[in-house]
């Protein structure tokens, strides 16, 4: 028995609906993805002097939906990275001007435009720029590492690197440095080899 007047082949107004919340969920989503898009020209980016670097964030954890950071970098000849570790995101390195070494684990590797490289989540890395300048991008994610560069780091008033400080940072500097990186889920550890 059924729903009378109901014929063969027809649909209930429940079955009917079951059917089109998949379609509806799918355009919802790819309309919330089309939201997102994003394209950026060159020298387009929130532009931070910190550290002795240029950083240009082109795509935040917002913009992607918490899937991927990427920051372009900028760094002067003979600039060094302390050896530090990632507790949160995994980290790519694609260079694209200058040649560097990176210390990723145990390994050395020496990098040239074109290289990519990449840092698993908890495994120690540092660079140094062996001719320069250097010109890189950061690849994170999931996304966030972004938020420890605008913590650290002040509004650039070029896109240039900053003037390089007279002196290196003070013990206490450093000490509140490493306390707001621990907020973001990095760990400085020394500084990189041959340093």
């Amino acid at each position: 028995m059924g729903i009378e007047g109901k014929g063969k082949g027809t649909m209930s107004s429940r079955e009917d609906q079951a059917q089109k919340e998949p379609l509806l969920s799918k355009a919802a989503a790819a309309e919330e993805a089309a939201s997102r898009i994003l394209a950026l020209g060159p020298g387009e980016g929130e532009a931070l002097w910190g550290d002795g670097l240029l950083a240009t964030i082109k795509a935040t954890k917002e913009q992607t939906d918490g899937r991927s950071s990427l920051v372009e970098i900028l760094a002067p000849d003979g600039y060094g990275s302390g050896l530090h570790v990632h507790h949160r995101e995994d980290e790519g390195f694609w260079i694209l001007e200058g040649e560097l070494t990176f210390y990723v684990g145990e390994k050395s590797i020496k990098a040239q435009p074109g290289s990519f490289l990449f840092g698993p989540k908890d495994v120690p890395h540092a660079f140094t720029v062996d001719s320069g300048p250097a010109r890189l991008l950061f690849i994170l994610s999931p996304a966030g590492f972004e938020d420890l560069l605008r913590e650290v780091g002040e509004p650039a008033r070029a896109l240039t690197m900053p003037p390089q400080p007279e002196a290196p940072p003070s013990e206490a500097e450093m000490q509140q440095m490493a306390a707001i990186a621990a907020q973001h889920g990095v760990e400085f550890l020394e500084p990189p080899p041959g340093q």
